[in-house]
Formats: structure tokens, C-alpha cells, sequence
């Protein structure tokens, strides 16, 4: 478990972090590109993974924290395909798309290994 709490702090920071690249990639977004569609996506899938985290610190069980951050994780699952999509369209460029790439691969690193090892730990303690 206290792997699992660990890192949650990270993925709380990290995800809040990633909020707010998402919030002002779409501020860019509308603003130049007048992608408004693809920006309210990626906005929402984007900024909705930090707000996951932030309910499953107050979950009503275990098995309601690991259904808010498999949600969490699904939804940074789904923002990954967003930055992909922008680039490939050549409404974002490469390096930026690259450094959010990153950031989310390394979301969907914490989150994987956080709703992995609470699915263990649940079933182990039953």
C-alpha cells in the first residue's frame, strides 16, 4: 500500500501538472488554430485525469479507489491519442507534441502501476 501512496502524490502532482499544459494547449488551440472541436476533446479527457485522482484520495472504499483511477486511466488512455491526432493533422508541432507525449506516457505509467497494485492488494486482502 505504501507504494501505491507514493505514488499517488506523484501522479496527483503530475496529473495537475498535466492540467494545466492541456488548458493552455487548448487556449493555443482556439486562439490560432480555431480548432475548437479537437480542443474541448482533449481539454476534458486532458484535465479530467487529475480530477479522478483528486476523488479517489477520498474513495469510499477500495474498490471505489481502483474504479477512479481505472477511470483515470482511461481517460489519459484516451487523451494520448488526442496530441497524436493534432500532430498528424499538422495543427501542433512536433517538439511540443513530443514533450506531451511524454508526459502522458509517463501518466499512464503511474496509473497502470497504481490500479495494478491495488487490484493485488484487494484481492489479497480477501
Amino acid at each position: 500500500m505504501e507504494e501505491v501512496e507514493m505514488n499517488g502524490n506523484r501522479v496527483k502532482e503530475l496529473s495537475f501538472a498535466f492540467a494545466l499544459r492541456i488548458i493552455k494547449l487548448c487556449h493555443l488551440l482556439e486562439q490560432e488554430k480555431k480548432a475548437y472541436v479537437l480542443s474541448r476533446q482533449i481539454l476534458k479527457s486532458g484535465t479530467s485525469i487529475g480530477a479522478l485522482v483528486r476523488e479517489a484520495e477520498h474513495a469510499e472504499s477500495k474498490a471505489d479507489f481502483i474504479h477512479k483511477m481505472a477511470i483515470a486511466l482511461k481517460e489519459a488512455n484516451e487523451t494520448e491519442y488526442w496530441p497524436e491526432l493534432l500532430y498528424q493533422s499538422q495543427l501542433h508541432e512536433k517538439k511540443a507534441f513530443d514533450s506531451i507525449k511524454q508526459d502522458v506516457v509517463e501518466l499512464l505509467k503511474l496509473l497502470i502501476t497504481i490500479v495494478k497494485s491495488s487490484k493485488q492488494t484487494h484481492v489479497d486482502s480477501h
